[in-house]
């Protein structure tokens, strides 16, 4: 094998993705920062017992582990930087106030979490720490969106689901941590025939609410299909009404609910969203309510801090919006005349690129168009258009 050929599903990024990739960095993140978001940037690993705290089995099965040289204690690649972010608010800020963070940076993935997907995302998210009412929910949901918009995303589509219904259900059924999570498998995938299977056995107004849950998918109105058919359960009431006070206030996006979608049941406790658009495959953004995330990190009740939160990741965003046009520049020559230096110099100081052409290379550089040159005349040096 050649020295040079690269992991399965790791990929080098090249000169206009890595441009353009930066520039939707910059721009998503001055997008939380009006929102007031504060930036953080959590270490890429931790000690593992630390950076799985709290999480499922599908984190620790996606977090590469390795061997800390200095202290000999297991280390951990971030799979995902929420739990980090939820350490930071409860251990380092200590605030009892609303908290409201942002971050961005590379997570890696011992296997891709969908087809073709790269094993090292570039995470870019959001949380927002200490409110318990749906204005959180909502003012999480508006900043995704935002964000998609300043990538120029457009036809968003949000789809909603709410963790809260099937847990209300399993949680009054007898039922062992395996049966859970072959429920909640076959919810994920609609499988309607293994749902009646597995709940052979159970309370019958239970196992009849589990079996409805595939079919209540589609528009709104899904909403008033599911207060028929589900028991009217304070936690799945309460589910309900919240996912439809945020159905009127989503804005220009597209609406659909899906009751059975369960993905990150372990990690989510309320309502959940996922934002897709018709030039991508999967989903651009993921996110949701996942109160007491912090509480793992200590015993402090009060760290016990409501919680919600997206993330996208920024190499999946680039391939699904246009790609930029070549970044214009001044074309130089290369001297060390003093006159063209200082020229050069106040070029760039001034926020342009001067590209220099160095001597038998006058052949132009893929990443730039350079619509101008930098010429003498007269003894001056001066920019005019090519």
């Amino acid at each position: 094998m050649s020295a040079w050929v690269l992991p399965d599903h790791i990929a080098d990024v090249l000169p206009s993705e890595a441009r353009h990739i930066e520039e939707l960095r910059r721009e998503l993140l001055d997008t939380a920062r009006s929102y007031g978001y504060e930036l953080v940037m959590p270490p890429l690993l931790e000690h593992i017992e630390s950076l799985l705290t709290g999480t499922g089995e599908a984190l620790d099965l996606q977090t590469f582990k390795l061997v800390d040289q200095l202290s000999g204690r297991t280390l951990g690649l971030r799979a995902d930087t929420t739990p980090q972010v939820a350490r930071i608010d409860a251990h380092l800020l200590g605030r009892s106030a609303v908290t409201r963070l942002c971050y961005c940076g590379p997570v890696l993935h011992t296997r891709p979490d969908r087809p073709h997907a790269t094993r090292e995302p570039l995470q870019l998210g959001a949380e927002i720490y200490g409110h318990r009412g749906m204005e959180a929910d909502l003012e999480v949901l508006e900043l995704a969106q935002a964000c998609l918009r300043a990538a120029r995303v457009q036809d968003l589509q949000v789809d909603l689901a709410d963790a809260r219904i099937v847990s209300a259900l399993l949680d009054r059924q007898a039922a062992t941590a395996d049966q859970r999570h072959a429920i909640q498998s076959a919810l994920s995938v609609k499988d309607s025939a293994s749902l009646q299977r597995l709940t052979a056995g159970f309370d019958p107004v239970i196992a009849a609410a589990l079996q409805a849950l595939p079919q209540l998918y589609g528009d709104v109105t899904v909403l008033d299909r599911a207060a028929m058919v589900l028991p009217a359960w304070p936690a799945i009431e309460a589910a309900l009404n919240d996912l439809r006070w945020l159905v009127g206030r989503v804005g220009q996006a597209k609406v659909s609910i899906d009751l059975a979608d369960t993905r990150g049941y372990a990690y989510y406790s309320g309502i959940r969203f996922a934002i897709y658009a018709p030039q991508a495959s999967d989903a651009l953004a993921r996110g949701g309510r996942y109160d007491g995330v912090g509480a793992v990190f200590g015993h402090r009740v009060e760290r016990d801090r409501p919680a919600v939160g997206f993330s996208v990741d920024l190499k999946q965003l680039v391939s699904a919006v246009p790609a930029l046009a070549l970044k214009v520049a001044i074309r130089a020559p290369w001297g060390d005349n003093d006159g063209l230096r200082a020229a050069i110099a106040s070029l760039r100081s001034r926020g342009e690129t001067v590209v220099c052409v160095m001597p038998g290379h006058e052949s132009e550089i893929d990443e730039f168009q350079c619509d101008r040159e930098l010429i003498e005349a007269a003894g001056h040096w001066i920019v005019q258009a090519v």
